[in-house]
């Protein structure tokens, strides 16, 4: 884990932070330790000198790389920026860091962002040396890690490839064809306790009664002291019986009663319309996912058919996942 990195925010103070022993930090990675780079004694010249030593080189490589924009562009990715124990630490190696780093720092200024890139690798580089022999599954976690950096290679790839003003144009009149929209609907309603209130009312109705007046003064809808508006409402919005029959009917008309879990509806129809689809604009960014999506799939499918996979004929059972250790000795 980085090891450097929990200070970027500090980075004015790297170089002056006093000399300590491993410590725990709080990190854009949550916990992690950060090693100091000289012993823990401040009466040791030798190490004040490593100390000064290793803070002036580092600031003269910044200086170097940074101070002019032609001194910029000669750098490349093999660019060394520290050599540990005869290890090469290069430009490239800090761009790889970089790109892994949450989106927050991606941000940061690169003056900033700099000096904690150069302390991440130096330490880890420190860490990794300090080890004799390779833990037994090390090699199984690069083979991991070597598989999912390529196979993101190849997902970026497609994603990139598959946006094309015409394929967003094609997805837009394909989800929304012309004339396409919801429907909306207004309606009013009469709510009652029992079948027969209902139907009671119906007949009131049938007879040139007021739908609105009976609303008024029969409904226990919180609707009804306004005529039992409901005002506009689109699918899905309101329990399926109601709008099952409100669906099916004609403006101006009514219809019931309709059983509900709330009790009996009387229902008036008063208009409906068809809402326009949103905008190419609106839906670009949503369209683009959708695109990139049915791209990855696409080529994976390919793969999956044409790919001899073997799976192993006796079943094993899932709990090994959590009685095997991987990183037991």
């Amino acid at each position: 884990m980085p090891t450097a990195l929990p200070q970027l925010m500090k980075s004015e103070r790297l170089a002056q932070r006093p000399a300590g022993p491993l410590r725990a930090t709080q990190s854009m990675y949550g916990s992690s330790n950060t090693v100091s780079t000289a012993r823990a004694n401040p009466c040791a010249s030798k190490d004040e000198t490593m100390l000064k030593s290793y803070s002036i080189s580092r600031g003269m490589v910044f200086a170097l790389l940074l101070s002019s924009p032609l001194a910029a562009q000669e750098a490349n990715l093999s660019t060394v920026i520290a050599t540990v124990g005869g290890t090469e630490l290069t430009l490239g190696h800090m761009l790889d860091v970089k790109r892994q780093l949450p989106e927050q720092y991606q941000t940061l200024e690169d003056s900033v962002l700099f000096n904690g890139l150069v302390d991440q690798l130096i330490q880890q580089e420190l860490l990794a040396g300090s080890i004799t022999k390779d833990p037994s599954w090390l090699i199984t976690a690069m083979e991991n890690q070597r598989r999912n950096i390529l196979s993101s290679v190849v997902i970026n790839a497609l994603r990139a490839d598959a946006i094309t003003e015409e394929a967003l144009q094609a997805a837009y009149a394909s989800k929304f064809p012309e004339g396409s929209g919801e429907q909306e609907y207004k309606a009013s309603h009469i709510l009652v306790e029992t079948e027969q209130e209902a139907r009671d009312l119906l007949v009131m109705l049938e007879d040139g009664a007021d739908f609105g007046g009976l609303a008024i003064e029969h409904s226990t809808g919180p609707s009804g002291p306004n005529g039992g508006d409901l005002g506009w409402f689109g699918k899905g919005q309101m329990v399926a019986s109601f709008e099952n029959a409100v669906m099916g009917m004609e403006a101006s008309t009514y219809t019931g009663p309709i059983q509900t879990q709330f009790g009996y509806h009387l229902i008036f129809l008063n208009d409906r319309r068809l809402t326009a689809p949103p905008t190419f604009e609106d839906v670009r960014s949503e369209l683009e996912v959708e695109i990139q999506n049915i791209a990855v799939e696409e080529y994976l499918q390919g793969l999956m058919t044409n790919a001899d996979i073997v799976m192993p004929d006796g079943a094993i059972d899932p709990s090994i996942l959590s009685t095997l250790d991987l990183m037991e000795k």
